[in-house]
This record gives structure tokens, sequence and C-alpha cells, in this order.
């Protein structure tokens, strides 16, 4: 029996990565900001484990170019998020990352009424 504990302890068992769903949304101040389980603001942070993903869907009516500024290079592929769409990032490497959003249609554009100029999105993601 001891000899079956002892091989038991041994194995270890990877803890699966989990994905967390971020979505660029509308708002009446400064146009757009980042929501996960609650509103992120323009700036907002992350803290993941490597292999972990994040998943970012555009509820936004506008279309949005994300691009890396920092960090271990990501597979960002089109750098425009279209409308309604969802795109799912794989942080691999432990780093600090920062990606940038902005709108590529203006509010005016679009119509819609907002206070204050359209924000330009970060995003820093820590990886430990």
């Amino acid at each position: 029996m001891k000899l079956l504990a002892i091989a038991l302890g041994v194995v270890a068992v990877a803890a699966p990565s989990k994905t967390v769903r971020l979505e660029i949304i509308h708002t009446f101040r400064g146009c757009h900001v980042w929501q996960s389980n609650h509103d992120l603001g323009a700036a907002g942070t992350l803290r993941l484990q490597r292999g972990d993903r994040v998943r970012i869907r555009v509820s936004c009516p506008m279309d949005f170019r994300v691009s890396q500024l920092r960090g271990p290079k990501l597979a960002l592929g089109d750098p425009v998020f279209h409308t309604g769409t969802q795109r799912t990032i794989v942080f691999a490497k432990r780093g600090i990352y920062v990606l940038s959003g902005s709108n590529v249609q203006s509010s005016a554009e679009m119509g819609l009424q907002t206070l204050g100029a359209d924000n330009t999105l970060t995003l820093k993601v820590v990886v430990s």
C-alpha cells in the first residue's frame, strides 16, 4: 500500500489553462472600454499563468486595430478585430505584455453619441 501511495505521489497532473473572456464594449463616456466580469476601463490589467488564454470579443459597433507594444511575440493574426467577432490569444511565455487597441472608425462616423474623445485601449497582461 505504501508503494502505491509513493507511486501516486510522483505523478503530477498539470492544471488546465484558463481562458479569460474579455470584451470591447461601447460606453457613453470615451466610446469603448475593456470589460470582463467587471469594467476594466480603457486601460486594464490581467494577471495570468503561462499557457492561459484571453478571448477578446468586439461588442462595440466599430472595428479595432490591435497591436502589441511590449512582451514576447504573440500570434495576433490580422491586426483588425471586426465587430461581432472574437479572437483567442495564448500567452505561452512568462513576461509582461502590453496590447493597444484603437478604433478604425470614429464614434462620429458610426453615428454614436459619446462624451469626450474616443479612448485608445491598453491592456497589460502579466504572465507568471
